[in-house]
């Protein structure tokens, strides 16, 4: 290359002289030659060129490593080159790429530095973004702690900010939170009333509830009645049941209680009615309810009153229950008029239970009843079966038969537990109960003698027991119900067909076996031995006066009794 640019330079150097300021010196010095000097220059410069061409072969041929690595240098910068063209063309086209990336990181680090000025601006107001943040944890605290006041006041605050800032996210936060506390403040209130508190605590309650705004009017006044009827339900499940006496007495002094004071509660607390009419302003709601309260009341008596098994208990109870339904009366609630019929019908069956006891106990004693005489009973003088108006104590002669001291006692048992709660309406159906229990017992006497094979000194024995059973007995209950009920006895007495099968029975046996009633002294021994039914004696031994004429007088009711037998024995047989 280098020597193709001296080649086309040396036509320019012969046309041009001084073309070159290189060869200036060369043509000031040939200006200085001879001719001859002149025409050997081109010899001479023959001679250097072939010199030079000499050295120059001479060079390559030492350095030939050198021009190698020099060409294969040029080849590799031209590879590079166009390499390196190639790599700037790919710049070239990254350019707008780099362009638009320096754009958006222009953009993003304008957002970076808004929110470094928010951040800077939450730092200014960190405290006051905190007490915000914290007021769900503080509302929480207060109701725990039953500040239901600053509770509410943080409430309504929360609801403005959610009402000024619908969009922003952190206050419908706020507000999400404290209203998940407003529902555990709404479910203590409510827990609160139903518990025991007065009637301050209540209107306090009421108030926050109103201002809790959850529930209407109706609302309220149906939840209030709600709680309180679950207090007095959990006052009435603690009592204990399996005491029906006690439980009876601590519900009636749990309503007698309560239930005036939540009557007069809800009247307080709601009297904001000015039509004068209570009933149409909230649309009976205090009477619905009291109403179902009175009714639960009055069917757990119902079927608490027969598990009670003492007239006494049963008379303490009515007591209670009177009264409560009067202390309920100066608040519209008395239903005293409803408690007669429950209390006569567990008195009814109270009485019934005792008087089949009795008959049963009679009916086993009689069953294993082993007929044998037994010890004379000293007993006061006086007629077999006579009783003072004033002493009701079942006569010692009846000592002699079991089986009816026995059903006399069960009789008396039950007398006992009817005289302190003997309604004066029940007096009929509680004579005719009796009556029915003493025809018990004569059908029994008559199965009796049906069914037995008696021999003679047994039959004795068993036809004095009937007898003392007509004479002793069936007299003593009926003065026994005289005593409960005033006139009662001659209910029991006129009921003349009772032993009309044992009167027939003994009017047959009479004139066979039968000793007559009247007793004296020289049949005192046999009677002792063949049938233990002896006549009243004084402390002596010697028989009464009074006692003769008593007997007396019963022979000749028993020949009256032979006139009509037919007509006595009718009803206990169909009966029987």
């Amino acid at each position: 290359m280098d020597y193709e640019a001296a080649d086309d330079a040396s036509p320019m150097a012969t046309l041009i002289p001084l073309a070159s300021v290189s060869q200036q010196p060369y043509v000031s010095e040939l200006l200085s030659f001879t001719l001859d000097r002149l025409h050997k220059e081109p010899e001479l410069l023959r001679v250097d060129a072939e010199r030079i061409r000499r050295q120059m072969q001479e060079v390559a041929v030492n350095n030939y490593r050198a021009f190698i690595s020099a060409a294969d240098a040029l080849l590799a910068i031209r590879e590079e080159v166009s390499s390196v063209d190639k790599h700037l063309e790919s710049l070239i086209n990254e350019i707008p790429k780099l362009t638009s990336g320096c754009t958006e990181f222009i953009e993003s680090a304008e957002q970076i530095l808004e929110e470094r000025k928010m951040n800077q601006t939450l730092l200014a107001n960190h405290s006051t973004l905190l007490d915000l943040l914290e007021i769900p944890q503080l509302m929480d605290t207060c109701v725990r702690n039953g500040n239901y006041d600053e509770a509410l006041d943080l409430e309504a605050f929360v609801c403005k900010l959610s009402t000024m800032h619908p969009k922003l996210p952190v206050i419908q936060a706020l507000a999400a939170e404290v209203r998940q506390t407003t529902q555990s403040l709404l479910h203590q209130l409510l827990q609160k009333l139903r518990s025991n508190i007065l009637l301050p605590d209540c209107l306090r309650i009421i108030g926050y509830l109103r201002r809790i705004g959850v529930f209407s009017e109706f609302e309220m006044r149906l939840q209030f009645l709600r709680c309180r009827q679950a207090w007095l339900t959990g006052i009435l499940d603690d009592l204990d049941q399996k005491n029906a006496y006690d439980y009876l007495k601590g519900m009636v002094a749990c309503q007698r209680t309560h239930l005036f004071d939540v009557v007069n509660q809800y009247r307080a607390i709601f009297a904001d009615d000015t039509s004068g009419s209570e009933e149409n302003y909230d649309g009976g709601l205090l009477f619905s309810w009291a109403m179902h309260q009175i009714t639960s009341h009055l069917r757990t008596l119902k079927v608490m009153l027969p598990k009670i098994t003492e007239g006494g208990s049963l008379s303490n109870i009515m007591d209670q229950c009177m009264y409560c339904a009067m202390g309920l009366g100066w608040v519209g609630l008395d239903f005293r008029g409803l408690l007669p019929s429950l209390f006569e019908e567990a008195v009814l069956n109270l009485f019934s239970k005792n008087m089949s006891t009795a008959v049963d106990n009679f009916q086993l004693v009689l069953d294993s009843h082993r007929w044998v005489p037994l010890p004379v009973v000293g007993f006061p003088s006086g007629s077999v079966g006579e009783e003072t108006q004033d002493d009701v104590t079942p006569p010692s002669y009846l000592m002699e038969h079991p089986p009816l001291a026995v059903f006399v006692n069960g009789v008396s048992a039950a007398m006992n537990e009817l005289r302190p709660c003997a309604p004066v309406s029940l007096k009929p159906v509680l004579a005719q109960e009796l009556i029915k229990k003493l025809q018990a017992v004569s059908n029994s006497l008559l199965r009796y003698n049906a069914s037995r094979m008696l021999r003679e000194n047994e039959s004795l024995l068993f036809l004095s027991l009937c007898r003392a059973f007509i004479e002793v007995a069936y007299p003593h209950c009926a003065t026994c119900f005289g005593r409960c009920y005033p006139g009662g006895a001659a209910l029991v007495l006129d009921a003349k067909n009772l032993y009309g099968g044992i009167g027939s029975l003994l009017a047959a046996s009479t004139s066979r076996v039968l000793p007559k009633p009247v007793a004296i002294a020289e049949e005192k021994t046999d009677l002792v031995t063949e049938n233990g039914d002896l006549p009243k004696e004084d402390e002596n031994g010697v028989v009464s006066e009074t006692e003769q004429a008593q007997n007396g007088e019963v022979e000749e009711k028993e020949k009256e009794e032979k006139n009509n037998l037919s007509s006595l024995t009718e009803k206990p047989t169909n009966d029987e």
